[in-house]
């Protein structure tokens, strides 16, 4: 365990003792200060039996205590009366490390990751090379977080490629642990893959399409030091299988991972239910909306000039987008210039995006690139149907055959049409309603989370 207390070597010197047929903490540690004060810091209380009187047989590594007992420091268990350690289980030390906590979805999903794992398995620490991000807030007391810089600055990309990853990772990650992942990919890749301990194990989680060998290396010094950094992780995570095919395509993976986003689907749900304040929808309306950056890979000028065309056609339709960004006042201007501006609403970032999206008639994702949509899924959960350009992870997530939604070619055109088609017919629109819900349930936080540690217990 962390926070200060060694009990690193594990020599097995002390097992204490618990009362008979009680569960309490077992701790393999270098003296018995070393252990009191690791279980004090780890929250559990102390046993009045605890600690003094040495275990009657001391645990060994060949009495199936895993692997990871030579980096971990708290293990659960007990002490049956015959003097045999009973072992419950291992707290793995976890590091995430990520770019920041902004309004991204992949930002959100790792959010929600680690509020929903396992306490009496992981202990976890998130780590952000800037700080500020609009979802720290939503990171649970237990996660210990911390940021390398309190903001982000210009030219940190450049800078940090002057310092080698061996360099890096000794600056910015003083604490040792069981496992490092990289979220995301680029800069936190390349300073995870100068972790020197040879027991920690290593992983990068990918969540962006691969394209070509320029979006494989951004982020590092060239195409070279990314495949070299790879290629030391333990384990490579994808989000789709699309993504994972696309990246393989440019670098060799050994034990590829596909580990669908974790949505907290309990707190979705119950956020889809809260009130809204003043009267945004109209009853007379049909309500499209899309959800994230207003960035130009979101493609929401597409989305713009789509609902100009449905307009004019007399289709009663209003456009409402959840998210801000750098391509907002060139797509304002455009829905200014043609009249559009009763029709067309953005609502900014919103911290609950899902009482917004469960009102809306459809979900509209017309992104030129994606991983595997947080926002799309999460319309998914809260019921409403999904119209989609083919970006990866798409067809994964609504069939080869639209069985739970929409997907159309990635272009403007195909897009359009597919809309279109949905607003001529309100039995199909129906349809996807009822089979958004269906296929909602499919990432729910249980099942998504245990893949997750599934994984992170076998390396």
């Amino acid at each position: 365990m962390q926070r200060g207390v060694s009990a690193g070597r594990l020599q097995q010197q002390y097992a204490p003792a618990v009362p008979e047929k009680s569960e309490g903490v077992c701790l393999l540690a270098d003296s018995q200060d070393a252990v009191s004060g690791v279980l004090q810091a780890a929250g559990y209380g102390l046993h009045p039996l605890l600690l003094q009187q040495p275990a009657r047989r001391k645990p060994a590594l060949h009495q199936g205590i895993p692997p990871q007992a030579a980096n971990s420091a708290v293990y659960t268990g007990w002490m049956g009366t015959d003097g045999v350690y009973q072992e419950k289980g291992v707290m793995l030390k976890i590091l995430f490390l990520i770019h920041d906590l902004g309004q991204g979805g992949a930002e959100k999903v790792l959010v929600n990751l680690v509020n929903n794992m396992d306490r009496s398995k992981f202990d976890i620490t998130v780590m952000s090379l800037f700080g500020g991000g609009v979802n720290e807030q939503f990171l649970k007391a237990d996660i210990h977080y911390q940021s390398v810089f309190q903001h982000t600055f210009r030219g940190n990309s450049h800078i940090m490629k002057l310092l080698s990853p061996k360099q890096l990772h000794r600056l910015f990650i003083k604490e040792k642990f069981d496992i490092e992942i990289s979220y995301l990919e680029g800069p936190s890749v390349r300073i995870i893959s100068g972790c020197q301990a040879k027991t920690t194990k290593l992983v990068s989680w990918v969540h962006c399409t691969t394209h070509n060998r320029s979006d494989f290396s951004i982020g590092f010094r060239n195409s070279k030091e990314a495949a070299n950094s790879y290629k030391k992780m333990n384990t490579v995570c994808f989000v789709s299988n699309e993504v994972m095919n696309a990246f393989t395509r440019l670098c060799a993976v050994e034990k590829p991972y596909v580990l669908y986003n974790i949505n907290d689907s309990e707190t979705i749900i119950r956020q889809s239910r809260e009130e809204l304040i003043g009267s945004i929808f109209k009853s007379d309306e049909f309500a499209i909306c899309g959800v994230g950056k207003v960035v130009s890979v979101k493609g929401f000028d597409r989305l713009a000039r789509i609902h100009k065309r449905l307009r004019d056609e007399g289709y009663p339709v209003h456009c409402y987008i959840l998210g801000n960004g750098e391509e907002q006042k060139k797509i304002q201007a455009y829905i200014d210039e043609n009249g559009l501006a009763d029709s067309f609403t953005f609502l900014g970032y919103q911290t609950n995006p899902y009482k917004y999206v469960a009102r809306t008639d459809l979900f509209v994702c017309c992104s030129l690139s994606e991983g595997f949509s947080t926002a799309a899924t999460e319309a998914l959960i809260v019921g409403t149907p999904v119209c989609t350009v083919e970006v990866s992870g798409m067809k994964e997530m609504l069939g080869e055959q639209n069985e739970w939604g929409v997907v159309t070619e990635n272009s403007e055109e195909a897009l359009y049409q597919g809309i279109k088609d949905l607003l001529d017919h309100p039995d199909k629109l129906a349809y996807y309603k009822e089979k958004a819900i269906e296929r909602g349930k499919s990432f729910s936080t249980e099942h998504t989370v245990h893949a997750v540690e599934e994984m992170l217990l076998g390396l």
